[in-house]
């Protein structure tokens, strides 16, 4: 361990020791400029952040059960997973969709699918987090639509959908449309619900996707940066005021097990952008400048080797989110490197969160490791190298020109090289991998699977929907749809309109990919 010569995830040497070199005017105060500290005054001893588990698998029904179950358990806020199928805009009936309905997450073609997933849970009392892009304007439009058929008003109903289309061509890939028009639905949600939903969250800009796909944590807060100002920038270029939709932007990032490193990751995010806000947006309002996000413990870091070493790994994760000041935190179950979460995992990784929220102390201490000389330290190199990355991206055009060229692309992929050759050398320890293996075969954990009766099921509620419906004012939306897309309009009513009159989702997804034509990645 003498020639142990550790390094960051961005490749900076790590230094036994810090000097006791602290910019308190750097720091401040919590709840107050440039919000290093948290952005709230009180923190955690006001209100702890939102405990919201992603769950989603098989029908409606099976997942509404799993929501009722986690709400039971003492989760506070929704997170819906869509399969993949309802990502990339087809119907659970549809060739394509074959063998992955309902796999990865909850099938929804209709609203009826949407008001099945909510049965029993008023959205007037919950808020609901959906991790959808290509297709989040159609998700959006049944949730405003299923809030209205259980007489909630509008300004009551929260929460969030990811929507963060240019993640996908980075990192993701469940892209529909060219960046162009994907990025022009994306404008029209954030007008929408700076209109009519004020407590909704119409973007979560996705640092986490870039991360898992392999990014170091200069690059997930540089990249996910860029993606922002891309958005500000489309918004304001549309008319609107920043000060009237950046309060309701939000972000999405990973936590990693290096623990300090990313505490520091969170507090230079806090720093970046008011930064961003104030001095590329000239935006006013403290709400337009204070970063508000949720985060999500690394599935990439979980091992299918000694799946259970992966409960002490979240834990850390999500140490490091609760320390960094998260506003929401998701746990991954110890066997999601297997297959889904089961019951008994999902309960222990809402457990972790409650463990440290309620035995730990952590959240009694506004900003706990505030003034660390590490933290400090990491904080400041990881502001200043996500600078860097900025300009360099800025001189490329901005994000869009430098995602066609492939930039974030090539650079996550170096990224992610770097780490596995440094995994696979040994210089990177993964526990139960490249060392400390176990000599006895480790008996398997319970599994979760989908039936895949359940996939027949759902198609065969899609063919009675349409049988059922009047044909006549669906087909009359969906021209009206169509026209909308072939001008400069806004695309929200339309969509609306659409999903009330029982246009599914698939149908909505090809007469858009009609107008705008379907995305080609850049070869290389």
């Amino acid at each position: 361990m003498a020639d142990r010569k550790p390094l960051t995830t961005y490749g900076s040497p790590v230094p036994p020791t810090y000097p006791p070199a602290v910019d308190a005017a750097r720091i401040g105060f919590p709840g107050e400029a440039p919000y290093a500290r948290g952005v709230q005054p009180t923190m955690y001893r006001g209100r702890l952040w939102t405990m919201r588990q992603y769950a989603g698998f098989g029908t409606a029904a099976e997942t509404n059960e799993r929501f009722r179950y986690l709400l039971a358990q003492g989760q506070t806020g929704l997170s819906v997973a869509f399969d993949l199928p309802t990502q990339m805009g087809y119907d659970a009936d549809d060739a394509r969709a074959a063998g992955e309905v309902g796999k990865v997450g909850v099938s929804i073609s209709t609203l009826e699918d949407l008001a099945w997933l909510f049965e029993g849970i008023p959205l007037g009392d919950v808020t609901t987090s959906m991790t959808i892009n290509a297709t989040a304007p159609i998700l959006l439009a049944m949730y405003v639509a299923l809030a209205k058929r259980q007489g909630v008003p509008l300004a009551r109903v929260g929460g969030t959908t990811q929507n963060d289309i240019l993640k996908e061509y980075i990192a993701r890939g469940t892209y529909i449309f060219p960046p162009g028009p994907s990025l022009r639905l994306a404008v029209d949600m954030l007008a929408y619900c700076a209109e009519r939903l004020p407590r909704w969250n119409p973007i979560s800009i996705s640092g986490y996707h870039i991360r898992e796909a392999g990014s170091d944590a200069v690059q997930e807060l540089a990249f996910t940066f860029a993606d922002a100002i891309a958005y500000v920038e489309a918004a304001v270029g549309r008319g609107l005021a920043v000060d009237r939709f950046a309060p309701q932007l939000s972000f999405f990032f990973a936590a990693n097990s290096t623990l300090l490193e990313e505490v520091a990751k969170f507090r230079a995010a806090r720093r970046l952008w008011e930064w961003i806000m104030r001095e590329r947006f000239g935006a006013a309002s403290a709400a337009s400048r204070t970063l508000r996000f949720h985060t999500q413990t690394m599935g990439s870091t979980l091992t299918a080797q000694q799946p259970l070493n992966n409960i002490v790994r979240t834990a850390i994760e999500a140490l490091a989110a609760v320390l960094g000041g998260t506003q929401s935190l998701h746990t991954n179950g110890y066997d999601e490197a297997l297959s889904l979460p089961t019951e008994e995992a999902a309960r222990l990784a809402l457990r972790t969160q409650q463990l440290i929220a309620e035995e730990s102390g952590v959240a009694d201490t506004i900003d706990p490791l505030g003034g660390a000389y590490a933290i400090e330290a990491l904080t400041d190199e990881i502001e200043a190298r996500v600078k860097e990355e900025l300009a360099r991206i800025d001189a490329q055009g901005g994000a869009l020109r430098a995602i066609e060229r492939g930039y974030q692309q090539e650079r996550i992929e170096d990224s992610a090289y770097r780490y596995q050759r440094a995994v696979e050398s040994g210089e990177r320890i993964v526990v139960g991998v490249n060392a400390f293996r176990s000599e006895v075969p480790e008996p398997a954990p319970a599994l979760l699977t989908v039936d895949e009766r359940l996939a027949d099921e759902q198609r065969a509620r899609l063919v009675a929907h349409r049988a059922s419906r009047d044909a006549a004012t669906a087909d009359a939306t969906r021209a009206a749809l169509v026209l909308a897309a072939r001008g400069t309009g806004d695309l929200m009513a339309p969509v609306l309109a659409a999903v009330e009159a029982g246009v599914t989702l698939g149908e909505i997804c090809a007469d858009l990919r009609g107008v705008f034509g379907v995305y080609e990645p850049r070869r290389r």
